[in-house]
C-alpha cells in the first residue's frame, strides 16, 4: 500500500482487477462473491455490458460542461426521477453527504423564509448522514463526530423508530422546521422501524408545518424491493436524498423536493461544479432503464426474502445470533458480541461481507443476484457465523 495515502480507511489487503455480475476477481485471478456491492452502490453488478457501452459512448462525446449551461441528460434524469418518486424538482450533486447537505440547507432556508431565526431539524439516534461538518453533526454517532468539535448546531435528537418522541418535541420547541430520517438505518445496524413509522412522522410533520426529509442514500434505487423505501408506506416526503445506487459506481447524488420545498432554492442559493454532468447522468439514466427493463427492484424483493428466510432457518436457533432482519436486499444479522473478525474470515472463504454497528453483519449485495448465488451466500455465511460463535 502506498505511504502517500492518508490513513482514513482500514483497508483489506486485497485489490480487484475486474468483475462480472456479483463476482469480483483479484490480482491473482481468484474469484470472490460480493455481498457488499461497493457499500450498496453497484446495484447492476460489476461490468454490466449496457452500462459499460453507454459510458464509453458518452465519454467520447462530452463528459462535463458545468451547470452554467443546459444539460439535456440532467433534465431527462430529473424527469425520470420525479416520475418514479412523485417529487417535483431535483438538485444534482456528487454524493450522499452532499445530497443531505442540500437538504439541511433547504430546511434552514425554508425556516428563515418563514421568519424562524434559529431553525432546528429533528434527527435520530444511531443515524448516519455523511461526514461533512453538517452531516456528521446530524449523524447520531459519537464515533463519527469525535474530534471534530465544535459541531454544527441546529439539530434535535430523538430515538429512531419512536414517533411519539418526535410528536412531543412540538410541545417544547417552536423553531423546528423539519424531520430528517432514514427509512431504515444502514450504518446504524440495519434497523427496521414499525411499518407505520413514516406515516406517523408524515402526520406529525403535517400537523406542525414541518418538512419530512428522507435520507434514501442507502435505501433508494431498488434496494428495498421498491424504487424507494418510502413506497413501502402510504406517505410522500417533502425532501428526499439519493446517491449510492443511482449511478452504479459513477459518483452522483440528488436532492429531490416537492410542493413548497421544491421552490426554496433560487439562483445563487446552492450549486455544484460537477453535479449532474452529462457523464454522471448517463450512468444514472442507464441504471434506471436497465433496472426497469429487468425488474431489478422486484428481484431485490424476492431474493432478499429468500436470503432472510434461509438465514433465519439456518441461524435462528444458534446461540449468539440475536436476529436476522431487513427489507429487500439490505439485510442484517445481529450477534450478541462484536464480530468484525468475520470480515477477514469471510475474505479467506472468498466472500465479501461488511460489519456495521460492531455486532451486525450487513449484507448489501448487487441487486442482480440470482437464487443460486444467494444460496451460495447463505451457505457460506451461516457456516462462518456458526464457526465464529463456536
Amino acid at each position: 500500500m502506498s505511504e502517500h495515502l492518508m490513513q482514513t480507511y482500514g483497508r483489506q489487503p486485497i485489490a480487484f482487477t475486474h468483475g462480472e455480475g456479483v463476482w469480483l476477481y483479484d490480482e491473482n485471478g481468484d474469484k470472490y462473491l460480493d455481498a457488499v456491492a461497493g457499500v450498496a452502490v453497484v446495484g447492476l453488478g460489476h461490468g454490466h455490458p449496457v452500462l459499460a457501452k453507454a459510458l464509453c459512448e458518452q465519454a467520447s462525446r462530452v463528459i462535463h460542461t458545468s451547470n452554467l449551461y443546459r444539460i439535456p441528460k440532467q433534465e431527462e434524469l430529473a424527469d425520470r426521477l420525479c416520475g418514479l418518486s412523485g417529487m417535483d424538482r431535483v438538485f444534482f450533486c456528487n454524493s450522499g453527504a452532499e445530497a443531505n447537505e442540500a437538504a439541511i440547507k433547504l430546511a434552514r432556508l425554508h425556516g428563515h423564509n418563514k421568519g424562524i431565526d434559529n431553525p432546528a431539524i429533528v434527527v435520530m439516534e444511531k443515524s448516519f448522514h455523511g461526514r461533512t461538518l453538517a452531516t456528521l453533526s446530524a449523524t447520531g454517532s459519537r464515533k463519527v463526530q469525535a474530534g471534530f468539535e465544535p459541531l454544527v448546531g441546529g439539530f434535535v435528537r430523538v430515538p429512531f423508530g419512536d414517533a411519539d418522541a418526535v410528536a412531543k418535541l412540538a410541545e417544547h420547541h417552536n423553531n423546528i422546521v423539519a424531520v430528517l430520517v432514514e427509512p431504515y438505518q444502514g450504518e446504524g445496524g440495519v434497523q427496521i422501524p414499525q411499518a407505520d413509522y413514516l406515516d406517523r412522522l408524515r402526520a406529525i410533520c403535517d400537523g406542525n408545518g414541518w418538512l419530512l426529509m428522507l435520507d434514501e442514500v442507502q435505501t433508494g434505487i431498488g434496494r428495498t424491493g421498491k424504487w424507494f423505501a418510502f413506497q413501502h408506506s402510504n406517505c410522500l416526503p417533502d425532501v428526499m436524498s439519493l446517491a449510492k445506487g443511482l449511478g452504479s459506481g459513477v459518483p452522483i447524488g440528488a436532492c429531490l423536493a416537492r410542493g413548497a420545498a421544491a421552490e426554496v432554492f433560487t439562483p445563487g442559493k446552492h450549486g455544484s461544479t460537477f453535479g449532474g454532468n452529462p457523464f454522471a447522468c448517463t450512468a444514472a439514466l442507464t441504471t434506471l432503464s436497465v433496472m426497469a427493463a429487468e425488474d431489478i427492484p422486484g428481484n431485490a424483493a424476492s431474493i432478499g426474502t429468500f436470503i432472510r428466510d434461509t438465514l433465519k432457518r439456518e441461524l435462528g436457533q444458534v446461540p449468539g445470533v440475536r436476529e436476522v432482519r431487513g427489507q429487500g436486499m439490505i439485510i442484517g444479522v445481529e450477534l450478541d458480541r462484536p464480530c468484525g473478525e468475520l470480515v477477514k474470515m469471510a475474505l479467506a472463504e472468498k466472500l465479501l461481507i461488511n460489519v456495521t454497528s460492531d455486532n451486525v453483519v450487513r449484507l448489501i449485495p448487487p441487486l442482480v443476484m440470482n437464487r443460486e448465488e444467494a444460496a451460495l451466500l447463505t451457505d457460506k455465511l451461516a457456516a462462518l457465523i456458526w464457526a465464529f460463535l463456536n
